[in-house]
């Protein structure tokens, strides 16, 4: 049997931007009607505030929670925070592992995130022995993601090398390889996606899959959107010019695996070919910017990347805080330092990125809008909190906070209502898992 729904909200956020007074109809979780300037029915459920669409998440290591507010006061740089990293990846197991991404993904739809990619390469036990289920990493994820009631398109990633130079995988990496792309594909293929899951594949970057794997790697992929970590550091680019000759963008290009179907992550330090390679390709980028701040990685070309054609997302990526709000605003204030030019990209498009465009990185071609035949995936933010009061709701992206949302349906399931998760109590949960791996 059928289910309606119906939501009445204050404002909503529809394809020109905030609306009021608008009544949305749903069956079966997908919307089929939006009408604006109507009276609350008795039938409808009421959503106070803005109501936005669901926000994607583009980039995730939902491990990397568990450094939050443990790494901040070190010195050194991306590669000395990496081994902090390392450590937390050796303490995982698939029970250890389930509890803690619940608990993200449960944060996560608390910031009013309805879908998130996961890029996954924690695939083995500690020292690169299969589990009796050789995906039981990857399942505890997707499972994780269904008991925080999320969406979750997990991007199962390739990881063969330590070094553009070839170099072996040791100590804590060794989890992270199968030793060849065919194995790699052979274990990939037996993943099965949910009803709240997609199946995709990373490349985790160019110093960790080689050449050889580079070529054959979309034939042996799953179907469904592909990743790639790309230029986060200066040394890798460097390291690639000296083995290949050419950036890692240009590496890419070389094998035929730039295009809509492939996210490129963070992609911080092109060159101008590297931009009008992925722009004129309309290869996607999804920019991090408080984890490229946290780590100190450096500003991408957001704009620049734009112009040229590329539609840009946003993720959380380490999280060192989870806020979407937060990640989108921030590509435009980062180029404002850059550039010292005020106004590189609209509200409008900062939100296309959170929303619309983040969604079909993550796969999902059928959310990220408040229209018919969308998934209905609806995020209430308030308008009056101290953060919100008084702002024209057009700049909501540019004042609100993940505290600052109180509702979020999910396919047309109340997942967060009040501002509180209605199946978990998310930090007790959190300081638990995190406990747990002291």
């Amino acid at each position: 049997m059928s289910v309606t729904q119906r939501w009445w909200a204050e404002q909503a956020w529809l394809w020109d931007g905030p609306n009021s007074d608008v009544l949305i109809e749903a069956v079966d979780g997908r919307i089929t009607a939006v009408t604006t300037g109507v009276l609350a029915p008795d039938n409808a459920v009421r959503l106070s505030g803005l109501v936005l669409p669901g926000l994607a998440n583009a980039h995730s290591h939902a491990f990397h929670r568990a450094l939050r507010g443990r790494t901040q006061h070190d010195k050194g740089d991306f590669w000395t925070w990496r081994e902090q990293m390392y450590r937390v990846a050796s303490c995982l197991d698939p029970d250890s592992y389930l509890q803690l991404a619940t608990a993200v993904y449960a944060e996560m739809a608390m910031a009013g995130v309805t879908a998130v990619a996961e890029f996954h390469y924690l695939h083995h036990s500690p020292d690169g022995t299969p589990y009796a289920d050789p995906n039981a990493m990857g399942n505890a994820l997707i499972e994780a993601a269904k008991r925080a009631g999320i969406r979750i398109t997990l991007l199962d990633t390739l990881y063969l090398t330590a070094g553009v130079h070839g170099e072996a995988l040791q100590g804590p990496q060794l989890r992270f390889g199968d030793g060849d792309l065919d194995t790699w594909s052979d274990r990939v293929s037996l993943l099965t996606a949910a009803d709240h899951a997609r199946i995709g594949s990373a490349i985790h970057s160019v110093r960790a899959v080689p050449v050889e794997a580079l070529a054959g790697f979309t034939a042996a992929a799953p179907r469904g959107p592909i990743h790639a970590h790309l230029s986060e550091q200066v040394a890798e680019n460097a390291a690639c010019m000296e083995r290949h000759g050419l950036t890692p963008t240009g590496l890419l290009h070389e094998h035929g695996l730039l295009g809509e179907r492939l996210t490129a992550v963070h992609a911080t330090h092109l060159t101008r070919a590297d931009i009008g390679l992925l722009g004129s390709s309309s290869t996607g980028v999804c920019l991090c910017p408080t984890t490229e701040r946290e780590l100190a990685d450096g500003i991408g070309p957001g704009r620049a990347l734009s112009d040229a054609g590329s539609p840009l997302s946003v993720g959380t990526d380490s999280h060192a805080e989870i806020d979407m709000f937060a990640e989108a605003r921030g590509v435009e204030t980062h180029e404002r330092l850059a550039s010292q030019r005020r106004g590189n990209l609209s509200p409008s498009a900062l939100m296309h990125a959170a929303t619309v465009a983040g969604h079909y990185a993550c796969g999902w071609s059928d959310a990220g809008e408040i229209s018919v035949g969308y998934r209905a995936d609806l995020v209430a933010v308030r308008l009056d909190s101290p953060r919100t009061a008084g702002i024209d709701p057009s700049a909501v992206v540019f004042a609100a906070t993940a505290a600052d949302v109180t509702d979020v349906i999910v396919d047309g399931r109340a997942v967060v209502a009040e501002g509180r998760h209605l199946h978990l109590n998310v930090g007790a949960a959190l300081t638990k898992a995190i406990g747990a791996l002291s």
